[in-house]
């Protein structure tokens, strides 16, 4: 499949907005002894957690935020062992199973910010994109598609081409692109926007703003999208 692909923005973020929800700033208040945390307006939530959050050592407040949001993946000596590391490096970057560096991603910043800086400052890449058919292809655009799809528009330094050159440039499945790429919103057939670490793409590293994107995917999964 081809595509022609138009980059209109990319933007270096450093909080996703929607990930945290007024309730898990509710609950999470809780496990920090905050006392009546559902009486707490809105608009406080996020300045009261940051608060309460600091009235533990950095360790201890990495240790039940993880807990809070990874216990269902994560053992206890998991979150004692990264809840010490994320105040030396971005874990969050690091970490090796990769479909956990979103939860991770957002774990950091509010570490960070409550801590003013004691935890490393992690950022996240979103780009908003044109994504058209040139050989008829009116199927579902799926995270696959379109990290296949901008290999021609990366540098050859972009870390997603060369960890995963096989899966980016042939007809090899590249199930890793759930992980990679932390959201895929689609705002009507052709425009889109996707939300990734900047570990994994940042704005220099799209060459052009526009290109032709070749998108090899295995034959079955041709043969069901056609």
């Amino acid at each position: 499949m081809k595509f022609n692909i138009t980059i209109k923005s990319i933007t270096t973020v450093e909080e996703i907005t929607d990930y945290w929800q007024n309730q898990d700033f509710i609950n999470l208040l809780e496990r920090f002894d905050f006392p009546d945390a559902n009486t707490v307006k809105p608009e406080n939530l996020v300045e009261m957690l940051h608060m309460a959050i600091t009235d533990f050592e950095p360790n201890e407040a990495a240790a039940t935020v993880l807990t809070y949001k990874l216990s269902e993946r994560l053992n206890e000596g998991q979150i004692a062992q990264i809840s010490n590391d994320m105040l030396l490096d971005k874990v969050c970057e690091e970490y090796p199973e990769i479909d956990l560096h979103y939860d991770l991603f957002n774990i950091n910043q509010v570490l960070y910010k409550a801590y003013n800086g004691k935890f490393p400052n992690a950022k996240a890449t979103v780009v908003d994109f044109s994504l058209v058919s040139r050989d008829g292809y009116d199927g579902e655009i799926t995270k696959e598609i379109v990290l296949k799809s901008f290999n021609n528009g990366l540098s050859d330094s972009n870390l997603i081409k060369r960890l995963f050159t096989e899966q980016m440039s042939t007809e090899q499945e590249f199930g890793e692109a759930e992980a990679v790429l932390w959201k895929l919103n689609e705002k009507d057939s052709t425009d889109f926007t996707i939300t990734t670490s900047e570990y994994w793409l940042n704005k220099v590293e799209i060459l052009a703003p526009e290109f032709e994107g070749d998108c090899l995917l295995p034959k079955e999964d041709e043969n069901e999208n056609n």
